[in-house]
């Protein structure tokens, strides 16, 4: 894998919690990117979370992922940085 974009993003849960963390592509593509914030916070049971795309922008390019990081793109086509907020 050649280079990784970052989406810094946030989320508001149901419950009106603010969630803060990162969408990590191989690609620079702010839709997906997106789909892909959408598509975790589903599977850590927050599907109604609201996202949206002035809360899921590009923020900067790295040469390369860490290694958990670059597993979960292997696998899953993206990675996920958890912040504030984030369940652990």
């Amino acid at each position: 894998m050649s280079q990784i974009h970052v989406f810094d993003t946030y989320a508001r849960s149901a419950s009106g919690k603010i969630m803060h963390f990162d969408v990590v592509l191989p690609e620079n593509d702010p839709e997906k990117a997106l789909a892909c914030a959408r598509e975790w916070l589903k599977s850590i049971g927050e599907e109604h979370a609201v996202v949206n795309a002035e809360n899921c922008a590009y923020c900067h390019s790295e040469p390369q992922a860490p290694a958990e990081m670059q597993k979960d793109i292997e696998t899953k086509g993206y990675a996920i940085y958890k912040m504030e907020g984030c369940p652990r």
